[in-house]
């Protein structure tokens, strides 16, 4: 039988929907993502220039979902959001990005919008469940899936459950320590993974060190400036890299997962990147403790399959 699934994600600096027909035999899912048509990217580029809000957000959201769905009623709809939120009541606590999230009903707001089941969760959870339902994850039951992005946060699935933890904060490696006398994070702590393996935060820091005016670098020109040789970015960037292997590796120790999954822009900093995060995570888990560190699948796509995954939990 086929059901039509909205899948949306509020991600930190973009919006992006799709509508999903999946068919359910012998327990396979075949699913094909129908995303918007293009005049919806030139709109939402013009929103972006402007300042977003959560008002602003919600009714593209709603009207991307309207376009897809062509006027039928979908089956469920699942939500990815770049932010905290209780799961359990589809509220979202806030973002870091976009003002006027406090508190926000977001799931009540979408089942009263398209009379549907609605399921909310945050983007690294959703992502989590779209890589082990879709992408590099299948066939593990115990697994860790980080973002290295804009951010760094990470969605656990063990026992081939997510797993969110007492108040729906599992996973946050971003702000796991492991530096102490490291440079402050926003969060209030030092040598948080974040703050060490971001892209903004290493753009920060190659900024400041090279005497550059703030906001001057990117993340990405920090790769390519490591490319070309430039010391300061190449220090940095591997810094980086051995910060995050060392959370990994900390992780590891606690919960071990068979597999950590790692998606997000930073992931593109090349094999030398790769071979620091595994090593440091290698030296710092036990010796029994034996996981993988792969790419993940799915991309840009993941929140968006992790969506649709978040229906199919409940199905």
């Amino acid at each position: 039988m086929e059901r039509m699934i909205l899948a949306c994600d509020f991600g930190g600096t973009k919006l992006s929907a799709a509508v999903v027909k999946t068919a359910t035999s012998t327990g396979s899912v075949q699913a094909v993502l129908q995303q918007p048509s293009p005049v919806w990217h030139k709109q939402l580029q013009q929103s972006s220039s402007k300042r977003a809000t959560a008002v602003t957000d919600i009714e593209m959201m709603i009207g991307m979902g309207r376009e897809l769905l062509m006027g039928k009623r979908p089956f469920a709809i699942g939500i990815s959001f770049g932010g905290p939120v209780d799961y359990k009541t589809g509220i979202v606590r806030l973002s870091h990005h976009v003002p006027g999230w406090e508190n926000v009903p977001l799931r009540q707001r979408f089942a009263q919008e398209f009379d549907a089941p609605v399921h909310v969760d945050n983007d690294a959870n959703v992502a989590a469940l779209g890589e082990w339902h879709f992408g590099a994850g299948r066939g593990a039951a115990h697994l860790l899936y980080i973002t290295v992005s804009t951010g760094v946060g990470g969605g656990w699935i063990l026992n081939e459950r997510p797993y969110r933890g007492a108040d729906g904060m599992a996973g946050e490696i971003g702000h796991t320590v492991v530096d102490p006398n490291g440079p402050l994070c926003l969060c209030g702590k030092r040598g948080c993974v974040e703050r060490l393996a971001s892209g903004p935060y290493m753009a920060q820091d190659v900024a400041a060190q090279l005497g550059l005016p703030s906001g001057s670098v990117t993340g990405k020109m920090v790769v390519k400036m490591a490319e070309e040789g430039v010391e300061t970015a190449v220090a940095i960037l591997e810094r980086g890299a051995r910060g995050l292997g060392v959370g990994i590796g900390n992780a590891a120790n606690l919960l071990n997962p068979s597999c950590v999954l790692l998606g997000g822009g930073v992931t593109k900093s090349g094999e030398r990147w790769w071979q620091l995060v595994r090593q440091a995570a290698k030296a710092t888990a036990l010796p029994e403790v034996h996981f993988e560190i792969l790419p993940a699948a799915l991309g840009d796509d993941a929140p968006l399959w992790g969506a649709v995954a978040l229906v199919h939990m409940k199905m």
